[in-house]
């Protein structure tokens, strides 16, 4: 239990402070449509315990990830992260179909003049508030993980560059908050034109549209992580470490080399060609040289390098243009 906790505390701190906030929300939206019977304060508060329940799995997954590799498991947990957000993300559908559900229940036999405008209107601007917070959070630690400076009130818009770049928890958190921010801001609007105009269908047409956003999000993060799971290779990162072993004067030619991502992190794999005549003892130097480099490239936590004599033939063809340190 202990070593459990201790592997909590390397969780995804984004992930457990959005988790807090949207808990926190989805009460206190649960309590304001209590009073009101507004149906777009029913979409927030599914959404915003969607987004709580989420990302608390999404949390531990990540910290659960950090576990060190075991002799059967000697590739690591890496991808934990990824299957805990695909079983999250079956949670945010479920609640986007009974958002969606109770959206066209209401534009269809709208139920009159929802009451406490000004106690829906109070919690949905606490909310925007707050996500937009854990949004702009969130924003940062986009940009930080890519290696990129802050940007103060643009990092918001400057994280969608780097979004790719990202850790599985941290882009979740992110997209999950940008829809939740923007659901509060459509349901604050809602409120108020069905309240000045006595269109209440705009309530529910808002809920589903609310809807359509979580399963947005839910059709985006499965397909991420699911990529995840499988193992998918960083391209970018792949390019790089080409460039890397390649301009390594004693490495003639790459046979092959893999760079795959286990969860948040990078493991990668080569075989290249060296000239026959070295000896063991000196590429055994050039394969320790190589391997505290690429290492201590962003992500990288696993470094293999094999060596094959030089046939005289070009096999390695993949490199493009160098990119940027």
């Amino acid at each position: 239990m202990t070593a459990f906790f201790k592997l909590l505390k390397e969780g995804n701190k984004p992930s457990l402070l959005a988790a807090a906030v949207n808990a926190f929300l989805g009460i206190i939206k649960g309590i304001a449509f209590f009073f009101t019977g507004n149906v777009a304060m029913f979409a927030e508060m599914m959404h915003s315990l969607g987004d709580a329940a989420n990302q608390l799995f999404v949390f531990i997954g990540s910290a659960l990830s950090k576990k060190a590799p075991t002799k059967q498991f000697p590739t690591g947990f890496g991808r934990i992260v990824n299957l805990v957000c695909l079983f999250a993300v079956i949670i945010v559908a479920i609640l986007s179909y009974e958002t969606i559900k109770e959206g066209w229940h209401h534009f269809i036999h709208p139920s009159g003049e929802s009451k406490g405008v000004l106690i829906a209107l109070g919690v949905l601007m606490v909310g925007i508030i707050l996500e937009g917070t854990v949004l702009a959070k969130a924003s940062v630690e986009v940009l930080h993980e890519a290696g990129q400076p802050k940007a103060g009130l643009a990092s918001i818009l400057k994280a969608f560059a780097y979004l790719n770049r990202a850790k599985p928890a941290t882009k979740l958190v992110f997209m999950e908050d940008l829809v939740a921010t923007g659901g509060n801001i459509l349901a604050f609007l809602a409120i108020i034109i069905a309240y000045l105009t006595g269109w209440g269908r705009i309530e529910g047409l808002v809920s589903m549209i609310i809807g359509c956003m979580m399963f947005y999000v839910v059709g985006k993060v499965f397909l991420d992580n699911a990529r995840g799971v499988i193992g998918e290779t960083d391209q970018e990162m792949l390019n790089h470490i080409a460039h890397i072993v390649m301009d390594n004067p004693n490495i003639k030619d790459i046979v092959r080399l893999e760079v795959i991502k286990e969860g948040e992190y990078l493991h990668v794999e080569v075989v290249a060609e060296a000239d026959a005549h070295l000896s063991l003892a000196f590429l055994d130097d050039v394969r320790d040289h190589l391997t505290e480099i690429i290492a201590s490239q962003k992500s990288v936590s696993k470094v293999t390098i094999l060596f094959d004599e030089d046939d005289g033939q070009t096999t390695w063809t993949h490199i493009g243009e160098k990119p940027e340190q």
